[in-house]
């Protein structure tokens, strides 16, 4: 299975997508694995830094920003050479970021110290620090730019922030303990996960208010499983992937109706996910069986699932030059 599999992934990577590079952040292994994505072979591991967590992309694809938590720093690597390049500042424990769609600046989650810490990726200047909620982790960008979004784990908010003022302007209350935050392509939209209340709530961005709740039900499965992280959603706005932690599932939602129209079995303790550059492949970080899982986006069907390093967390996949 796992190699026909990997002949599909290959003759559906023709042309272009040879060059795709699949980087996975290892919590626990402290290092980032690299894997080509034609072969879904690893072709490198960085080490060199301690708990790595949230990992993006440069929007060119050329840096790999990586959250290294216990560094209390942004590690910042080449994609091509993976060489080591100057690091970020990035305030106490950071976990998760989010780029501006420009590619500058970098907005940074301190859990330890209630802040949105706002850089410039440039100048490697910390540009504001935004008082936020207790404990926040989740961030977002609108498709425009104009707003930054933080979930604070305790206070249980989305918080937007005016990305030209770094001032708040609106808190959403959700539900319990969110994660992750993601705006759908046109920015109607903004899908926030509760990994404890167990819902990712549908906010219409231009009243600040909570207009639907997804809920998640898969049959053999305990609620209390069903907890809500890592989102993302399609290039054309048309589904949104729900990563459900120790449910081992991704939930497939429809976002004309906001209804779950599949439960995809994964590895054990899903937690981030990433879509390859072209949108044909989804991937899953899967902490506690140390691997991460390949979708097909266009069957829907989970393909393989690859070995990586300890407790694989964050994922971005790019296209190298």
């Amino acid at each position: 299975m796992r190699l026909a599999a990997l002949a599909c992934c290959t003759a559906l990577s023709a042309g272009p997508a040879l060059a795709d590079k699949i980087f996975v952040s290892n919590e626990k292994g402290n290092s980032v694995t690299v894997l080509d994505a034609a072969s879904l072979e690893v072709i490198h591991t960085i080490e060199g830094m301690q708990r790595p967590r949230g990992i993006t992309a440069s929007p060119d694809g050329r840096h790999i920003y990586v959250c290294a938590s216990d560094d209390n720093l942004v590690r910042v690597y080449d994609a091509a050479t993976y060489e080591e390049l100057p690091p970020l500042p990035s305030g106490p424990d950071p976990e998760l970021f989010v780029l501006h769609p420009s590619g500058n600046p970098l907005y940074i989650a301190n859990e330890d110290d209630n802040i949105v810490t706002v850089v410039d990726v440039v100048t490697r200047q910390v540009l504001a620090e935004v008082p936020v909620g207790v404990e926040p982790e989740g961030m977002g960008v609108s498709p425009d730019g104009r707003f930054v979004v933080n979930t604070s784990e305790t206070t249980n908010m989305a918080h937007l922030i005016d990305s030209s003022t770094f001032e708040i302007v609106e808190n959403v209350l959700v539900d319990s303990r969110p994660r992750f935050a993601e705006y759908t392509p046109d920015g109607a939209y903004l899908l926030v996960s509760a990994e404890i209340g167990g819902t990712v709530s549908v906010i219409d961005p231009a009243r600040a208010e909570v207009i639907h709740r997804i809920t998640f039900e898969v049959p053999g499965v305990l609620p209390e499983a069903l907890q809500p992280v890592g989102i993302r959603v399609t290039a054309d706005g048309a589904r949104a992937y729900v990563a459900l932690g120790p449910a081992n599932r991704v939930a497939v939602v429809d976002l004309q109706s906001f209804e779950v129209r599949d439960y995809l079995l994964v590895g054990q303790r899903v937690w981030q996910l990433a879509f390859s550059p072209d949108g044909r492949f989804l991937y899953t970080t899967n902490g506690n069986s140390n691997d991460i899982s390949v979708i097909d986006t266009a069957s829907g069907v989970v393909t393989v699932s690859v070995p990586v390093g300890e407790q694989p967390w964050g994922v971005v996949a790019v296209k190298s030059e």
